[in-house]
């Protein structure tokens, strides 16, 4: 049997598993390989037969007794089942479709079974359990049903679990696994990981860590071999960035070197004390501006930490530097937001750092085009034709233009880009980045700034081809926001503590998890809250003096843009939103959040709903409101009192509900089992060093051809050439 070969040639399978497979996207023997696991159900796990609780998946041991196939008495379908039992009680053993099992298992068997503990119109049953046959009882259930013995429990370590669809099992893929295994199919396997780093972090080859991942003798091999692929992915994802990094080093960029006297004197110029953070993310993007290659750097810093006076100061040194060779002019700066709001907030801040300056900024968004300062009103800015505005910007008349994704828009020229400020564009790629470098090879500096927490391993993977620098302190004189967990018996209490701040003249978010209602016909439906429906009751039952506005993702985004306008300028007291509005929208007057449901969401998340109420010197709130039923989510949500930052709180995320919480992890593309080494520091690291190494010396992989293929399977979009 070769990798390459279809399975519906080397396997029966009928209509269902066929359907089934092609839903898990498998396809072929190498597809089925890569299907790993998800868990074993071993020894630790199994249970009394008494201690059986409905929804769980257990293990437990016993003597199967009466195998016999019976009908459904009205649904007709066959079944095979039987009973289990232990020296603490019984319970049966359903396998629906199965009829043959019946046939496999004989009365007075010793039996090792594992299924979901299943509740019936008769009580409780295993349903479709996987089972074992074993010669003897491994341990003694009566005494030490989890006995320390290690051998005993190597012995037994139990069936692997794999992700299921409806019409496979965890049965057949044990089964079919094994068959390949049989044909020694693995005998051929070339490992594309190079030997010397396999070494080095004593990890097994692919043809052991493909055994010991399916069929592994202990939880030592089980683990030994998801540590290996756990750092397989997280190292592929690092060529491909480090590829990335190396590729966009390759261009030139301009040299800036900023007057120390200069920078300090602009610094002098901010409302409030640059923090030591701020200082030290200048001085470092200062001396990366001064290199012959561009900078690619991503500031992470929480809201309100000041990310946009670090980079109107890079943004300054630029303009204040002459192009080459000219006595004349200014080096061009692009500024990036992600929203026509956004953009016109960032254009305002920068009137204010620059209008002492003899410096043109401009505005280009889908509604307009803007320009500061205006000849008829020197003080202020003025609406021009878009037109003019590229005109400007293509012979260099325009130092810093500030705009949404129309920046990069091919219409847009610029004479000399030696910066781009992106903000929260997350994953800015390749392929945008290219669209900056000049025919010539010149490439601007790159700043990428993100307001979300990410935890130091996940950004070092995800923006492996970025240097990271952290705003990880909040300006003096912030005014820190109170936060208080309101369980329900306290929301009317809450509520009137908020009408008094709406009477003082300010203003109240309020965040649901839903946008509507949810289908009451659906049983799975989640009961949270919805945005529509908590706008309406609000208006009714709770604020019926105020005006409430709606704000959620599926609305226009010039609905949105006009929703929000309406708020920032005063006219909605109370805007219920979902979500969307965690990015950088600046309402200094709204300093009270009520976010719904609040156990939906990750802390970091929460963290960054939060942080839209720290706009100004007035006192904020945020009042969480959870209906959470468990002690360990209180717990948790307590962590937003007392965490000092963001970052503290995406690294307890990330211990304690896994990462695929940390706002969405999904858009980051990597597996559980990659989120697994993204726990562990020590192995991003070395897979960060070895690729870095790798990519040094050759890097186009053209010595390991294998590997190269692997990464294109695994990133998807990789960019070698």
């Amino acid at each position: 049997m070769e990798l390459h070969d279809k399975l519906e040639i080397k396997f029966r399978l009928d209509v269902n598993q066929k359907k089934a497979l092609h839903r898990l996207n498998i396809f072929s023997v190498h597809d089925l390989l890569f299907h790993f696991p998800s868990r074993y159900s071993h020894i630790s796990e199994i249970k009394p037969i008494n201690q059986l609780i409905p929804g769980e998946i257990a293990t437990v041991y016993g003597r199967f007794w009466s195998p016999e196939i019976k009908k459904g008495f009205t649904s007709k379908v066959t079944r095979a089942q039987g009973e289990i039992e232990d020296e603490t009680g019984k319970i049966k053993a359903i396998w629906f479709h199965q009829a043959y099992i019946a046939k496999m298992l004989h009365s007075g068997q010793f039996v090792e079974m594992t299924g979901k503990v299943t509740e019936g119109k008769s009580g409780i049953y295993l349903a479709n359990p996987e089972f074992k046959k074993v010669d003897s009882m491994p341990i003694d259930v009566h005494n030490s049903l989890f006995s320390t013995n290690k051998e005993k429990q190597n012995e037994v370590f139990g069936f692997p679990v794999y992700v299921e669809t409806r019409g496979i099992t965890s049965k057949w893929f044990y089964h079919a696994i094994e068959k390949i295994f049989r044909e020694k199919t693995l005998d051929n396997i070339i490992d594309y990981i190079p030997a010397d780093i396999l070494k080095k972090y004593n990890l097994p080859s692919l043809k052991t860590a493909l055994i010991w991942i399916h069929k592994p003798k202990n939880a030592q091999d089980a683990e030994t071999a998801r540590k290996r692929f756990a750092f397989e992915e997280v190292f592929c994802i690092q060529l491909e960035r480090q590829h990335d990094k190396i590729e966009y080093r390759k261009n030139k960029s301009f040299r800036i070197t900023p007057e120390k006297k200069d920078v300090q004197n602009f610094l002098e110029r901010f409302p409030f004390e640059p923090t030591a953070s701020q200082i030290k993310s200048i001085e470092t993007i200062l001396s990366d501006m001064a290199k012959t290659f561009p900078m690619s750097r991503l500031l992470e810093g929480d809201v309100g930490s000041g990310k946009t006076a670090v980079a109107a100061t890079a943004a300054y040194v630029a303009v204040k530097q002459r192009p080459e060779g000219q006595s004349f002019g200014n080096l061009q700066v692009a500024y990036m937001a992600p929203t026509e709001i956004l953009a016109s907030q960032h254009f305002e801040s920068f009137i204010q750092y620059f209008k002492h300056l003899p410096i043109n900024i401009g505005l280009i968004t889908g509604s307009g085009c803007r320009k500061f300062p205006s000849k008829v009103n020197p003080a202020g800015w003025t609406d021009i034709s878009r037109t003019q505005l590229l005109k400007w910007t293509a012979n260099g008349e325009m130092p810093i233009l500030i705009g949404t994704h129309a920046l990069i828009q091919k219409t847009v020229k610029f004479k000399n880009l030696s910066l781009v400020v992106i903000d929260e564009q997350h994953r800015f790629g390749t392929a945008q980045r290219r669209k900056l470098v000049r025919k010539d090879g010149v490439a601007p500096h790159l700043l990428s700034m993100t307001a979300t927490p990410i935890p130091r391993t996940l950004a070092l993977t995800v923006y492996g081809d970025l240097d990271l620098s952290l705003l990880d302190e909040m300006p003096a004189g912030r005014k820190k926001i109170i936060t208080e967990i309101i369980t329900p018996d306290k929301r009317d209490e809450t509520y009137e503590k908020i009408r008094e701040e709406i009477k003082n003249g300010r203003q109240l978010y309020v965040i649901c998890p839903r946008i509507n209602e949810p289908d009451p016909e659906k049983e799975l439906a989640l009961n949270v809250k919805s945005a529509v429906s908590e706008a309406k009751r609000l208006k009714k039952e709770v604020f019926p003096e105020c005006e409430i506005g709606v704000l959620h993702s599926k609305m226009t985004k010039q609905k949105k843009e006009e929703v929000m306008k309406e708020f920032t300028d005063g006219k909605i007291n109370i805007l219920c939103a979902t979500s969307v509005v965690e990015v950088g929208v600046n309402v200094p007057n709204a300093t009270v959040i009520i976010i719904e449901g609040a156990e939906r969401f990750g802390l970091a998340q929460l963290h960054q709903l939060r942080g839209r109420v720290i706009r100004s010197s007035h006192q904020a709130y945020c009042y969480v409101f959870a209906d959470a039923k468990s002690d360990k989510t209180i717990q948790r949500l307590k962590a937003l009192k007392t965490a000092k930052n963001g970052f503290e709180l995406a690294e307890l995320d990330l211990s304690l509900r896994g990462a695929g919480e940390l706002s969405g992890t999904k858009q980051w593309g990597i597996t559980d089992l990659g989120m697994e080494a993204i726990k562990n520091i020590k192995m991003v690291e070395a897979a960060r060093t070895e690729a870095t190494r790798l990519i040094t010396e050759d890097s186009e992989l053209l010595n390991f051809p294998l590997l190269k293929q692997k990464v294109k399977e695994k990133v998807g979009e990789f960019h070698f050439e």
